[in-house]
Parts: structure tokens; C-alpha cells; sequence
């Protein structure tokens, strides 16, 4: 999102609007601040590079990737192709529809600068020279300690020092490529990717993909069937497999609410912060709106940080309680061996007694 550039130059717009007659700035359309906060947040066919204080903006048209599974399925609806010039950006119908719609996106454009600047990450501050223990250099030390600490503080104590390791290339993966799509929100003229569902969504998506291959890893497919009864007796299988069932689906449905609600919830409060200066007309209200925008912002830098550790997280604790399954059969099964043998060394016992 824009907000660097918009936090420094909505004060200079609010005083702008004060300073008119107040005839004149009764004849000027109201600003509408909804639409124009729904405008940053939202996914977006184009990328806008705007000029503070002026109307005048670039305007970027991203290509349109539309592939007809039925002949005829991806033509607009007649009347529609007005909307923007040569019909771009014009209403498609859906995949039920028989259209499937790959266009690249505002947010797909801040996926994949996400994605170069995890890569660079990695060939910039990676220890490449195995000859020297130690990395040098400020950005390869901060790289460094975030790698152990998902390492050793997610990884390992979630799931466990045998099957943490394994699962660390996609805990770090998600970390830094949701750090850095939550981060690039925060420059000028970019947009936060994790402030999308679907983004969020198809994250959770992985996290829950993996947790069920982990699970049935673990305990064999015969053993993760096993865990959706519960371990309860057969009569209540019709009760409980679809409680496991909807249990599985919460997960991912948790991630994704939680990721997507609160880095949107942050650019929200900072436009709307912002646009009180619009509504009320006032240079005044921008005395005070803008110091609390830019408490706000300062706020966002923390919870991209927050908000990536957290989705983190909760993955590596369902990949753990996956990868538990194996170790509960495990376990029990020992747990009988052991009760089994105690009851022989009792009656063992006793019979020499006697």
C-alpha cells in the first residue's frame, strides 16, 4: 500500500481542503472515503502508481489470462465491455461457468516480488563458503538467527527432534515469503498480498495438505483412518469421524481468517484514519489523525513480523500433532506390551511367594 507517501501528504491535502471558501468547498463533490479505502485493499486487474495531492495517476493494465473449458465460456455478458477501455477489466463469468481465469493481479505481481526477494535472501546471505563457520555481515547474521530460531524454537519443539528437521525448508519458506508480502505493504505504491483470502487461503491450503501427509507418514493410512474415530467404540462412529472430519478443516480455516483479518484490519484503520481528514473537512482533524495513522503504521511493521511467526507456528504445531498419530499408536501399543508383561511378573511373584 501507498502509505509512506499517503500518511506525509494527506495533512498538506487536509489543510488544501480547509483552506478554500467555504462556498466553494460546499460546491466540490464529498470524497468518498469508502470506496477509496476499498479501492487500496482490494484486488486489482491494474497497478496504479498515484501522485500525492493530485488526481493524475499511472496506470499499469495487467494481462488477462482467460481459458474457455466450453467454447464461448469466458465472453463477457453483453453490455459489460464499457467498462474500461477495450473491455479490460470487464465482468468474466467464474469457473462454474466454464471459465477459468488466470490473469495476473495486483496481488500476484507482490506474490512474485515476494518470492524474488526470498530468493535473493537466500543467495545473498546464505553461508555459501563452507570454510568459514561463521557468516559476516549484519543481514547474514539477521538471516542466520531467524533460520535457528524456526529451526529450533518451531520446528523442533512443535514436532519433535526425529521429525522436525524434516519439515523446516517449508516452515522458513512460509515465514519469509509471508514476512515479505506482509512487509511490502508498508512501501509506497505496493499492496499487501496476505491482505487477500485467497492468498491466505492457498497458504492454509499447503500447511493442511502437508499436516495429512504428515499424519498418515507417521501412522500409516491405516492408522490416520484409525485416528478419525477417535478411538471410541463403533457405535459412535456415525457421531464422532464427522466431528474429526470437521476438526481437520477448522485448521486451515483458522489460518486463514487470522492471517488475512489482521493485515487487513491494520491498512484499514490507516485510511480510515486518514480520511477523516476528508469527511470532517478540517485541517485540525489532521493534527490528530495523522500522528494516530502513523502510530498505526509503526504498529503494521510489528505485526508483519507478528503475523508471519504466528502462521509459522500454528503450522509446525498441526504438522506436530499429525506427526503424533504415529507416536500415540506407538505408544499405546507399548503401553500394552508393558501392562502384560507386569501382569506376568505379578503372577510370577506370587507364585514363588507361595
Amino acid at each position: 500500500m501507498r502509505k509512506a507517501m499517503v500518511l506525509f501528504a494527506s495533512l498538506f491535502a487536509g489543510i488544501a481542503l480547509a483552506a478554500e471558501p467555504s462556498a466553494a468547498a460546499g460546491d466540490q463533490p464529498k470524497e468518498d472515503v469508502a470506496g477509496f479505502i476499498m479501492h487500496h485493499v482490494a484486488d486489482s486487474p491494474e497497478y496504479e502508481f498515484e501522485i500525492p495531492l493530485s488526481h493524475d495517476h499511472v496506470t499499469i493494465h495487467l494481462p488477462q489470462i482467460l481459458i474457455p473449458l466450453k467454447e464461448g465460456a469466458c465472453a463477457a455478458p453483453a453490455g459489460e465491455h464499457g467498462a474500461a477501455e477495450g473491455g479490460h477489466g470487464a465482468a468474466h463469468p467464474g469457473l462454474l461457468a466454464g471459465c477459468l481465469d488466470l490473469s495476473i493481479t495486483k496481488h500476484t505481481v507482490m506474490m512474485w516480488l515476494a518470492a524474488l526477494l526470498l530468493i535473493g535472501s537466500i543467495l545473498i546471505w546464505s553461508n555459501r563458503d563452507k570454510s568459514k563457520l561463521v557468516p559476516r555481515g549484519a543481514g547474514a547474521n539477521i538471516f542466520e538467527m531467524l533460520v535457528l530460531f524456526v529451526r529450533d524454537e518451531l520446528a523442533i519443539k512443535n514436532i519433535g527432534k526425529e521429525e522436525g528437521p524434516r519439515y523446516v525448508p517449508f516452515l522458513l519458506t512460509a515465514f519469509f515469503f509471508i514476512l515479505f508480502m506482509n512487509m511490502l505493504g508498508l512501501f509506497p505504491w505496493m499492496a499487501t498480498a496476505t491482505g487477500n483470502i485467497a492468498v491466505t487461503c492457498a497458504l492454509a491450503l499447503c500447511t493442511f495438505v502437508l499436516t495429512q501427509v504428515a499424519g498418515i507418514r507417521a501412522a500409516g493410512f491405516g492408522g490416520y483412518l484409525a485416528h478419525l474415530t477417535g478411538g471410541v467404540h463403533f457405535a459412535l462412529w456415525p457421531i464422532m469421524i464427522p466431528v474429526e472430519i470437521l476438526g481437520l478443516f477448522t485448521k486451515p480455516f483458522a489460518l486463514t481468517m487470522r492471517l488475512f483479518a489482521n493485515m487487513l484490519a491494520g491498512h484499514i484503520v490507516i485510511f480510515f484514519l486518514l480520511g477523516l481528514i476528508f469527511m470532517m473537512n478540517s485541517a485540525a482533524v489532521g493534527l490528530v489523525a495523522v500522528p494516530f495513522a502513523m502510530g498505526i503504521y509503526f504498529l503494521e511493521l510489528f505485526v508483519a513480523f507478528v503475523q508471519a511467526y504466528v502462521f509459522t507456528m500454528l503450522s509446525a504445531l498441526f504438522i506436530g500433532m499429525g506427526v503424533a498419530m504415529g507416536h500415540h499408536g506407538d505408544h499405546a501399543h507399548e503401553h500394552g506390551e508393558g501392562h502384560h508383561e507386569g501382569a506376568v511378573s505379578h503372577d510370577h511373584g506370587r507364585g514363588h511367594h507361595v
